[in-house]
């Protein structure tokens, strides 16, 4: 087939007109094909929560074997292709999934409303169809070609840098696919490569397959457990990839017919793996439909951070690092407030007690929309512990503070904090906000400390801690 190079869609074939169909399994003539729509995992030893809503719809597939096909089947690193195929009567049916099983690709055809019964009709042995990757196939199948063919190039690059391509992985659109190699790099050598790939880019280099019959003792040369032909491929063909002057690689998967059709981009960092005897890093790239998305997206956010920052584009880091800075000297500022108030708290509820005989026992619930509630709590309750520290006859004590936010919900928290002279008594009053409360905490010695999920009213939880007190 003469390919018109002029044009992306014309760089793959994506379409097979009258195949014949060898076989197709499903419903009742073999077992049908089913998955969930939803594909998330239940929970793992854990007991389930009661989910009122409809249970997940099971759709139904038939598997279809075609003499030769245009969709790719997954292998190589590379996913499977999405497309159609068209049955004799004209009806256009859904390929979701292609896989190998043995020599064949087994088209997975999405049956929907219209039933096993009549897709096995449609797909009777030897009937004549239309298979076509589609729009959506079409795009698919070029972000595939793309990043495979820039996998290549990356990795014969990496090579003259004695950097081989441990694994490397075509990950789900638009996230960057990675390569993995021994070490991490530095951001120039990073450039570097970038800088050589893209020149044979501009070179346009030509890529082109070698096909050659496959036979038994390739079969054993390449067999790997996670490279070259697989044991059950048999009957078939070994595929060799070959860039001009660059890189011959046996693989099975689609690729552009030149570079020139390429633009390499890799993101300058690397990220280290640490296995059990090994260090390994993966180095991120992107190249077609996927770099022209990343580039979109990130001069997005950039835009909508200039905006809010009301500064030009290449002023945002500068903003950014004043705004940071800004926060910590806030941050710092109400740290130091808090402390000063705190410490006036303290004083206040020691000289409400003040010429009592009686020991200090007290419930104080607060409104506060603070970062760190407990954190502020814990501030008081030091200063109170160091105030009575401080005095000649200091007096038996036990508090519990709590603070809520101002405004309440079925998901907002409250934080609890009991601190005493008694430590007994602490823990006995934190044991009951944990029973009657459900309380989430725990302490050690004279303080306790806990979260509250939900909303807080002083007629209710607060009288729950109130009668604790006087237990």
């Amino acid at each position: 087939m003469e390919v018109d190079q002029s044009h992306p869609k014309t760089l793959i074939q994506h379409e097979a007109p009258f195949l014949t169909v060898l076989s197709c399994l499903g419903g009742s003539h073999g077992c049908p094909y089913h998955r969930p729509q939803s594909q998330t995992p239940p929970p793992v030893n854990k007991r389930a929560k009661k989910d009122k809503t409809a249970p997940a719809k099971v759709e139904s597939y038939v598997q279809v074997i075609t003499h030769d096909t245009v969709l790719f089947p997954e292998g190589g690193g590379q996913p499977y292709d999405i497309g159609t195929l068209t049955s004799a009567d004209g009806e256009l049916w859904d390929v979701v999934d292609v896989k190998r099983h043995g020599g064949h690709a087994v088209h997975y055809v999405r049956v929907s409303d219209r039933g096993v019964d009549a897709a096995l009709k449609a797909f009777t042995s030897g009937s004549i169809v239309n298979v076509a990757l589609g729009e959506a196939g079409l795009a698919r199948r070029l972000d595939h070609m793309c990043v495979h063919t820039s996998q290549h190039l990356l990795s014969a690059v990496l090579d003259t840098r004695d950097l081989p391509t441990l694994s490397w992985s075509l990950t789900p659109y638009p996230a960057p696919c990675y390569v993995e190699i021994p070490r991490s790099m530095s951001v120039e050598e990073i450039a570097s490569v970038q800088e050589q790939a893209n020149k044979l880019v501009f070179e346009g280099r030509k890529v082109h397959i070698e096909v050659q019959e496959l036979h038994e003792e390739v079969v054993q040369k390449y067999d790997g457990p996670s490279v070259g032909i697989p044991t059950d491929y048999t009957g078939g063909v070994q595929r060799t990839v070959i860039i001009d002057g660059v890189d011959r690689s046996h693989c099975c998967g689609t690729h552009l017919p030149s570079l020139s059709n390429l633009q390499l981009f890799i993101i300058p960092h690397t990220e280290s793996l640490a296995r059990a005897s090994t260090t390994s890093a993966r180095l991120y790239f992107l190249a077609g439909p996927r770099l022209i998305t990343y580039l979109t997206s990130t001069h997005t956010f950039l835009s909508s951070t200039a905006n809010i920052l009301s500064c030009g584009a290449p002023n945002v880091p500068e903003r950014v690092e004043q705004v940071v800075d800004d926060r910590k000297r806030a941050t710092k500022r109400v740290e130091d407030l808090e402390l000063e108030l705190s410490a006036t708290i303290a004083k206040n509820i020691i000289a409400a007690f003040q010429g009592k005989s009686k020991p200090i026992v007290l419930y104080k619930h607060r409104t506060d929309d603070a970062i760190n509630a407990l954190g502020f709590l814990s501030s008081i309750s030091f200063a109170f512990v160091n105030e009575m520290a401080s005095r000649a006859e200091p007096t038996p004590y036990l508090i519990v503070f709590s603070s809520s936010p101002s405004a309440q919900s079925a998901g907002s928290t409250t934080v609890v904090t009991v601190f005493g002279s008694d430590e007994k008594r602490v823990k006995e009053v934190g044991d009951v906000l944990k029973s009657k409360l459900n309380v989430k905490g725990g302490g050690k010695g004279p303080r306790w400390s806990g979260k509250f999920t939900g909303v807080w009213k002083e007629n209710r939880e607060g009288t729950v801690v109130e009668d604790a007190l006087r237990l």
